[in-house]
């Protein structure tokens, strides 16, 4: 088994082994994996911190040894904290790394930072402060950053600024913390789930109070919730239809 750490900011991680394929999400820096296949232009990997999977382009990170994969695991959290940061090699040439990136890896890239960080939990009221760090970032799918970002990708790195996991997907998250009933038992930082025709879940927001969601839709945006759903304001009409609502934290 190989093992591998993302060197740089924002890397595409694609479907299939080609520039042209699907970005199914990305990896941003300090983001370590296993290597399940090794090409000669591509390596299918499957992250640490998720369990993800996809094709990275092998210029695109950096081979490491499998005890340092197993101390990275074991690492505590320590993450950049800043909108965008940079961090330095021994030839001083600077990396720009966007909010959310993995500081744990600095002494194997032999890189510095004196950025700000963070490495504690923060306690679920900090979710939905978060949240507006995001806000009015673009939609992108696949995307992890504030320059684009998707449903889940969103979920996910607020989630994970905060110190907690959740899975990729947004049909993965909707299988992790515990169903509420109703929309009244929620708190703000409970996570709604909502499906289309077919009964699958394709969409994710984060509950805030008074009955409003923020949620990657066209862009970071905040609108109604209801027993029904999402409902846009400005469209007047119901955008998503709402499945379940789970409570992670």
């Amino acid at each position: 088994m190989q093992y591998g750490i993302c060197n740089l900011g924002i890397v595409p991680i694609r479907l299939e082994p080609t520039d042209t394929s699907e970005m199914v999400t990305q990896a941003l820096y300090g983001d370590f994996f296993k290597v399940l296949e090794c090409r000669k232009k591509w390596s299918r990997i499957r992250f640490a911190f998720d369990k993800y999977e996809g094709w990275i382009d092998n210029k695109q990170y950096t081979e490491i040894e499998e005890l340092d994969y197993k101390n990275l695991y074991n690492s505590d959290f320590k993450l950049s904290k800043d909108l965008i940061e940079y961090v330095s090699d021994t030839k001083n040439n600077l990396y720009p790394i966007p909010i959310g990136s993995d500081l744990n890896g600095l002494e194997l890239l032999n890189h510095n930072f004196d950025g700000s960080i963070i490495s504690s939990k923060s306690d679920k009221s900090e979710i939905i402060k978060t949240t507006f760090l995001y806000l009015n970032s673009p939609y992108l799918w696949g995307g992890k950053t504030p320059f684009g970002i998707d449903c889940s990708g969103f979920t996910q790195m607020v989630y994970k600024l905060n110190g907690y996991k959740l899975f990729r997907d947004a049909s993965e998250q909707a299988a992790q913390g515990e169903a509420l009933s109703f929309i009244e038992e929620s708190e703000p930082g409970d996570l709604a789930f909502f499906d289309n025709a077919e009964g699958n879940i394709i969409h994710v927001g984060i509950i805030m109070k008074d009955n409003y969601i923020i949620h990657a839709h066209g862009k970071v945006r905040i609108d109604r919730l209801d027993h029904s759903g999402i409902y846009n304001i400005e469209k007047n009409t119901h955008t998503h239809k709402l499945r379940v609502i789970k409570k992670i934290i």
